[in-house]
């Protein structure tokens, strides 16, 4: 079984500490980070962040949308990321700031033969995924395997991951929309494309899971619902099926009133499935052993 660490303590500090059970990464790291939309209130601030960024000596990665908002272009989103305030802290990379993307392979995929991301990820050793989980208005839930996916995804690799393989060039970001996958199909893409860059870095990831702020909506949607869960902990691994099946579990097994509500949105969209798609892909496992610290 896959080793997932556990503290319902909820710092900056616990994170460096939680970081800390797994081990240390290699080389130039990459550390995917949300940004938070315009307007959202629950993203998790640079300030949150900063000591575990500062512990790896990592630069904050990110990837344009595909979808109306601040960060749907590289002249909005780098004002975005400013006005956050990640570069006053941090490096921080705009993978798909610049073109050409780069396709990594997909092997065993039903729906993509590859995935499309920001040309930059190819200049880092290794990479730190923080993830703040939380709902999703399409994947039902948000975690590392959606960091992975559409979070390295550039605009071109979101509309393919969206439209399972039907559209892939970036003037067809409106297009996908109208004409959405199958919600299968979707989340299924989404197993695969994170399978790619699992593969890409061979093991040279480390995941970090913080359970807070838990809306129903994603830190992509500019007007969101408040937190309807109270904070559960932070959770690390070096398995992101692991770690997500996880943090889904921990929501089922809380007496929080707000969990109903929670649950609603992840089993209205069938979000499990991405977890049990990226098992069969060989991603992670979701038998795991949770340690609490």
């Amino acid at each position: 079984m896959s080793k997932v660490y556990f503290t319902k303590e909820m710092s900056p500090e616990a994170v460096v500490r939680m970081f800390d059970m797994i081990g240390g990464l290699d080389g130039k790291v990459a550390v995917k980070v949300h940004s938070g939309e315009e307007g959202n209130q629950n993203y998790l601030h640079p300030e949150f962040w900063k000591p575990v960024v500062e512990h790896v000596n990592g630069t904050i990665v990110e990837c344009n949308t595909a979808y109306d908002g601040e960060r749907n272009s590289t002249e909005k989103h780098l004002k975005l990321l400013e006005r956050h305030g990640w570069n006053k802290y941090f490096d921080v990379d705009l993978m798909d700031e610049e073109g050409p993307d780069v396709e990594l392979p997909i092997k065993g995929g039903k729906h993509l033969d590859t995935d499309i991301v920001g040309k930059d990820l190819m200049n880092y050793d290794s990479m730190l995924v923080l993830s703040h989980f939380k709902g999703h208005p399409m994947g039902g839930y948000g975690g590392a395997l959606k960091q992975l996916s559409i979070g390295c995804a550039s605009t071109a690799g979101k509309v393919k991951i969206h439209s399972a393989g039907k559209y892939t060039a970036a003037d067809d970001q409106f297009v996908v929309w109208d004409d959405h996958a199958d919600q299968d199909d979707f989340l299924e893409s989404m197993a695969e494309a994170a399978s790619a860059v699992v593969d890409h870095f061979a093991g040279k990831i480390v995941y970090i899971n913080v359970m807070a702020n838990m809306s129903v909506d994603c830190d992509c949607c500019a007007v969101a619902e408040d937190p309807c869960l109270k904070d559960i902990g932070i959770l690390v691994s070096l398995d992101p099926v692991a770690i997500d099946r996880a943090c889904i579990d921990l929501v089922l097994a809380s007496d929080d009133h707000g969990k109903e509500h929670f649950m609603e949105r992840v089993t209205s969209r069938n979000g499990e499935h991405t977890i049990d798609r990226a098992a069969e892909l060989g991603v992670g496992n979701k038998e795991y052993e949770l340690i609490e610290v």
